[in-house]
């Protein structure tokens, strides 16, 4: 069988098993032949600490490839939507953009189930959107309106999705994290063959809570993962600039990490596949994705103050998780280019769909204001001080 070798700093196929025989022009089925393998081999090379690194050869599938294109573009489309929805003032508050971060969010999805739990910060969606939520939803939530994934009362930094395990969404830098290896604690006291991904920012890495979390982790073995998704910049703050240490993935110190291409699906992928194997046997351990975010910290961030915009595009040409996938897909002859753009036209229109059926949800009810505070009747009387007395009582 020929080899094919690219460039280093592109995903590189190098073996393959057999060739698909067509492709149907649609966003979600593929007419492939799915016992075709495909090998691929990392960007770059995985960096260990007190641990052995996997191997950078990667088994895939037309269909799998196929469907990374697919979900990355519609992520992609979502972002820049809801900042066009965002500059309309049609979404309020807080917003925070995820897109060029896609691989990580795709590559997990793919090492993983939906029984594994995932918990993260504020930039939240395309995680939701990977763990099986809908544009709808997504959109819905992020205006504010009754059809969301919280009700509309979350907004962009509370999607959530217990069903599939995601737990969110968290405003508070880093706080997510010591939940996280609660929900691993779970999984170990019931005995489930399950992991937790805890996710977080680089400006998050110096947050004490983390490491107490992470101490107690490491001391009772539970199945936790700490993903340090790294895109340099917290708020507008270099990485060089906050912490001393910048290779986050020593930072465990006794735990061991690994560091990995953010902007590499199969990296992504790979890393995780890797590390749900060691957290199951062995304890906690930490990624860290290198990966870039092209918007700015959040909406109230033009993202070009701290940065050039020739890093940003330069980043944009070397590295985008969408265009290695893209380049991929082409050297395997699974799509043309012209089939390629049509999918990202008709991710164009999934998500006009959903941003005009989002408009035409209600608002969240007054009365909601009362509701999801307590849990199941737990306060909803008010007492004064004497404890005697009712003062009054929520609806």
């Amino acid at each position: 069988m020929s080899l094919v070798r690219r460039s280093s700093d592109l995903l590189k196929p190098f073996t393959t098993a057999a060739s698909t025989t067509s492709f149907l022009n649609s966003r979600r089925h593929f007419s492939t032949d799915d016992t075709t393998t495909i090998t691929v081999e990392t960007s770059v090379p995985f960096t260990g600490h007190n641990c052995e690194p996997p191997s950078r050869s990667v088994d895939t599938t037309p269909t799998e490839l196929m469907k990374f294109f697919t979900d990355m573009a519609l992520m992609r489309r979502m972002e820049i939507a809801a900042d066009s929805l965002y500059k309309s003032k049609l979404i309020r508050g807080f917003c925070h953009l995820y897109d060029g971060q896609e691989a990580v969010c795709i590559g997990m999805e793919a090492a993983i189930t939906k029984k594994d739990c995932i918990i993260t910060a504020y930039r939240d969606h395309c995680i939701y959107l990977g763990r099986g939520g809908n544009l709808l939803q997504s959109f819905a939530e992020l205006m504010g309106r009754q059809d969301g994934c919280s009700n509309g009362k979350g907004g962009s930094m509370h999607f959530y999705k217990k069903d599939a395990c995601f737990f969110g969404g968290h405003g508070i830098v880093g706080a997510q994290v010591p939940l996280g290896c609660g929900l691993a604690f779970a999984q170990k006291y019931r005995k489930e063959d399950h992991v937790t991904f805890a996710m977080y920012g680089d400006g998050a890495a110096n947050q004490g809570q983390l490491f107490e979390a992470l101490n107690m982790a490491a001391l009772w073995d539970l199945p936790a993962i700490l993903v340090c998704e790294n895109n340099h910049y917290g708020m507008g703050t270099a990485e060089w600039r906050a912490a001393k240490s910048p290779a986050y993935y020593k930072r465990g110190d006794y735990v061991p990490g690994l560091k990995v291409d953010g902007m590499d699906a199969f990296a992504v992928k790979q890393a995780c596949k890797f590390a749900k194997e060691h957290a199951l046997k062995n304890g906690p351990i930490i990624l860290e994705m290198d990966t870039y975010r092209y918007h700015g910290h959040s909406m109230s961030d033009p993202g070009s103050t701290y940065r050039t915009r020739d890093e940003i595009s330069g980043v944009r040409q070397e590295r985008d998780p969408i265009e290695r996938i893209r380049k991929l897909v082409l050297a395997h002859d699974l799509a043309t280019e012209q089939q390629l753009k049509d999918i990202e036209k008709l991710a164009r229109k999934e998500v006009d769909e959903a941003i005009a059926k989002a408009k035409e949800s209600p608002m969240p009810a007054e009365s909601e204001l009362f509701t999801n505070v307590y849990r199941k009747g737990f306060g909803v009387e008010s007492f004064g001080a004497d404890r005697k007395e009712l003062r009054a009582t929520l609806p």
